[in-house]
Parts: structure tokens; C-alpha cells; sequence
């Protein structure tokens, strides 16, 4: 058996990667993958060929001699593959429908800007947005992908990130800051009136907080429930009560003074968001552009 015959194509293109990364971890992102699959393969991909590609360190990884030559070579190898490719891209464009469930907060964020750039790009596909928070198997209720926060990302499906992390902070109309006064600790919000988080197994969302180096949950006391951000936004801009929203979601509320972040020290910082499609089907081709898109507009590299 050649050596040809003994290798994985996906491995030898996440070799290169790594190679032109410096990172496993980036390397990971662009394709999709985690990292510690990142380097099982490249375990593997050593061993099917009997020689040490990289040089690992706790802070670094680099080609060997062999490797960095490998690499090189499968570049102009993966360039012309490209190329050719790229020739059945543009003879056979994509059709068909893109079906993609996203929450609410990322609908708003990410998907309504790219809606157009996408459309240009692929005329003949039909996307299909569903927006709402309730959790979902995907695959189950055919979809193609989904957004959501990387913790929420089932471990059997591929997730890639869309941006960068999200910080999540306290916020308020100077209105209700003049009458109720500003809280100075997560602890002071018990004497305070908070706008409930209505989550989409409709449970209670606890206030996250970073607190002396660790992570606290806080419930929080207020006689009002919501399940939807934009609701949420605005009953705080009235000053009926402290809201705890993601900060990229207020922006435009934070520069033109209608809200206030309070407790900016204690502010906790969650998971990017990640699109996420089954490793289980082939996913629609137009999903890595759709993604690209996304990823341009937050300044992240593209996947390849």
C-alpha cells in the first residue's frame, strides 16, 4: 500500500494549517474542529507515515525539517485542488434551500447584516432564518445549522465560531438610577427591581458575575418576566428595572445615553457565538460562505 493510499486528505489539509497557523487551536477553528481532535489527527497522520511532522511545546508547535518541507509542497498541491474546484463552483452554482434555527440576540447581531451579502452571492438559494431561543436537535427538525452560545453546542456536532467572546453587563435608564441609586455590588441587587430572564425552557436565568476570580450565579429579585431581548430593552429604557444583557446588544442604547452600564467591574464574559451543523450529513455548500460572511464582519479570519 503507498503512502497516498495510507492518509486521510482532511489530515494532510489540518497539517498544513497548523503549519501555516503556528496553533493547534487555530488551526482547529478555521476547519471547524477542537482542538483535541485537531491533535489526535495529527497523531494519527505521524503514524501512518512513520515521521515526526511537528515539534510540540506547552507554548508552541513548529514543522520539523520534514514537515515544514511536506508543507510546502502541499500547498501548491491544495492550491491547484482549489483551483479546480473552482471551476466547478462557478459552472454549477448553488440552489437549493439553507435552513438555519438562530436565538434571538444572534439573529440581531449577526445574521440580519449578512442576509444581503449573502443573497448576492447565491441568488438561487433559499435561506431560510428561523429565530427563537428554545433549545432544538437541528438535525431532528431539519435544519442545516444553528447559532447559539459555545456551551449550548451538542459535543457530536461541528461548531465554528462567529465571533469573539461576548461580555454580559448590567444595565440601566438614568431615570431609574436617579430614584433607586446605583448598585455598587452583585449583592446590593437584592434591594433592587431586575427585569427576570426568561430562558427558552422557560426557567429563570440566573445573573452571572465575576466575582474575586470566580464565576457566581445570582438570582435576582423583580416582579417582571421576559423572554425576549428587544421587550427587554426597552422596558429598561422606560426605567422600570435593571436589565443584564449581552453588551454588543446595547450598543447603540450605551452611545446615545438611554442606558447605563452598572457593576462594570464584576462583568462576566461568555462563549463566542458558533454556527454548528451535524458532522453526520453533508452540509449545504453555501453554509461556509454564509459563515464567512458572518466571520468578515467580525473581523475573524476565514474558514476554509
Amino acid at each position: 500500500m503507498s503512502l497516498i493510499d495510507r492518509v486521510d486528505f482532511a489530515d494532510l489539509r489540518l497539517f498544513l494549517a497548523i503549519v501555516r497557523t503556528r496553533s493547534f487551536k487555530a488551526a482547529a477553528i478555521q476547519l471547524g474542529l477542537s482542538p483535541s481532535a485537531a491533535s489526535h489527527a495529527m497523531r494519527r497522520l505521524e503514524a501512518r507515515l512513520a515521521v515526526k511532522l511537528l515539534n510540540r511545546s506547552a507554548r508552541s508547535v513548529t514543522p520539523t525539517d520534514i514537515g515544514l518541507e511536506l508543507a510546502k509542497r502541499l500547498g501548491d498541491g491544495f492550491d491547484a485542488i482549489g483551483a479546480a474546484l473552482g471551476l466547478i463552483d462557478s459552472a454549477t452554482p448553488a440552489h437549493g434551500e439553507l435552513r438555519i434555527n438562530v436565538f434571538a440576540d444572534a439573529a440581531h447581531l449577526l445574521i440580519e447584516e449578512a442576509i444581503v451579502a449573502f443573497a448576492r452571492v447565491y441568488p438561487n438559494v433559499r435561506l431560510t432564518v428561523v429565530v427563537e431561543d428554545r433549545p432544538i436537535d437541528i438535525v431532528e427538525e431539519g435544519y442545516d445549522a444553528g447559532v447559539r452560545y459555545g456551551h449550548y453546542v451538542p459535543e457530536d456536532m461541528i461548531a465554528v465560531p462567529l465571533s469573539g467572546p461576548q461580555r454580559w453587563v448590567v444595565a440601566a435608564a438614568p431615570a431609574y438610577l436617579a430614584e433607586y441609586g446605583e448598585p455598587a455590588h452583585p449583592d446590593d441587587l437584592a434591594q433592587h427591581r431586575c427585569l427576570q430572564l426568561l430562558l427558552g425552557d422557560n426557567s429563570a436565568y440566573k445573573w452571572e458575575f465575576d466575582i474575586d476570580g470566580e464565576r457566581r450565579r445570582v438570582r435576582v429579585p423583580g416582579p417582571i418576566t421576559i423572554n425576549d431581548t428587544a421587550t427587554t430593552i426597552a422596558v429598561a429604557k422606560s426605567g422600570a428595572g435593571l436589565a443584564y444583557l449581552l453588551e454588543s446588544r446595547i450598543a447603540g442604547e450605551l452611545a446615545e445615553g438611554s442606558l447605563r452600564i452598572v457593576l462594570d467591574a464584576f462583568a462576566a464574559h461568555g462563549e463566542p457565538f458558533h454556527m454548528y451543523y451535524s458532522s453526520r450529513r453533508h452540509s449545504h455548500p453555501a453554509l461556509r460562505s454564509l459563515i464567512n460572511i458572518i466571520r468578515a464582519r467580525q473581523s475573524l479570519p476565514a474558514v476554509g
